[in-house]
């Protein structure tokens, strides 16, 4: 049959090269668009589905014989992977921490964020704006409690069979900054982070000397809750013990600016802070080095 002096057939596959060409203009739209929001260092931006577990398990804590839930989220693909404990705010195992147990995860780890209130409650999380609802559970912790809750949250992590236990390291905001530089001293980490870790000054200043790997330290120059005085004499303590240290503070930046859900995030720094935080896990850990 002919129509408009060519054949039917000649019509159908002009129509189908057509819909086959606007597919491939949006495929590659959405494929751009992907990549872009790949590369972007802001909070939620990974690929889920590269990702597996995102649960919550059961650990018992041996120094105390308490249980606590942690979360769980490890990445997809064969071969065996570096570990990562990341510690909480003082707002608890919330969408955010989540979040960012999922963003280092998509970087290559196995990742496990321990709920450090478990001894006062189970899933306990609070409103940013309201941190008195939560000071009961942030009164109760001890040195020890969290010492031994980084204990059993890497003693998972060293007993998972996709995880190399020459590679764990750890990471911790605010409170769980605190945490994380005390896990270091604890643990035979391969390195750890802390970002505006408060009471590190004044409660670990003795451990210092313990430290294993070496250690990232991420300061809000505005923070009025660390003053500079802080901050300087565990620079001076690092120092004294010729322990590998980075420090970094961010001028524009106030206490919580990682934080996407909290008024005091700085989108630049946040973005800032992640490229040098990665890049220094990508030396001390072996996860892939971001391009420069």
């Amino acid at each position: 049959m002919e129509r408009d002096g060519r054949s039917l057939l000649d019509q159908i596959q002009d129509r189908v090269g057509e819909a086959m060409e606007k597919l491939g203009t949006a495929a590659d739209a959405v494929v751009g668009h992907a990549s872009a929001t790949a590369s972007r260092p802001a909070p939620g931006q990974y690929m889920r589905r590269s990702l597996r577990d995102g649960r919550f398990i059961t650990l018992g804590v041996s120094e105390d014989a308490t249980e606590m839930q942690a979360y769980v989220v490890r990445p997809v693909g064969a071969g065996r992977k570096p570990g990562l404990i990341v510690f909480q705010e003082a707002f608890g195992v919330n969408d955010h921490i989540r979040d960012v147990a999922a963003r280092f995860a998509a970087q290559g780890f196995v990742v496990i964020a321990p709920e450090l209130y478990h001894r006062t409650g189970t899933h306990v999380e609070g409103s940013y704006d309201n941190f008195p609802a939560l000071a009961p559970h942030f009164q109760a912790l001890t040195t020890a409690g969290m010492a031994a809750d980084a204990n059993s949250a890497h003693t998972w992590l060293m007993s998972d069979r996709e995880v190399d236990d020459t590679r764990i390291a750890a990471i911790g905001y605010c409170m769980g900054g605190r945490a994380a530089f005390l896990a270091n001293a604890e643990l035979p980490l391969a390195a750890s982070v802390s970002y505006y870790g408060g009471g590190i000054a004044t409660q670990l200043l003795d451990r210092v000397s313990s430290l294993h790997g070496p250690q990232l330290l991420c300061w809000g120059g505005k923070d009025t809750h660390i003053p500079p005085e802080q901050t300087r004499a565990i620079d001076d303590a690092l120092r004294a013990a010729g322990k590998p240290y980075t420090t970094v503070t961010f001028g524009a930046a106030d206490h919580g600016f990682f934080v996407d859900q909290r008024s005091a995030y700085h989108p630049d720094v946040a973005a800032e802070a992640w490229a040098l935080t990665i890049a220094f896990l990508a030396r001390t850990t072996g996860i892939a080095a971001p391009r420069t």
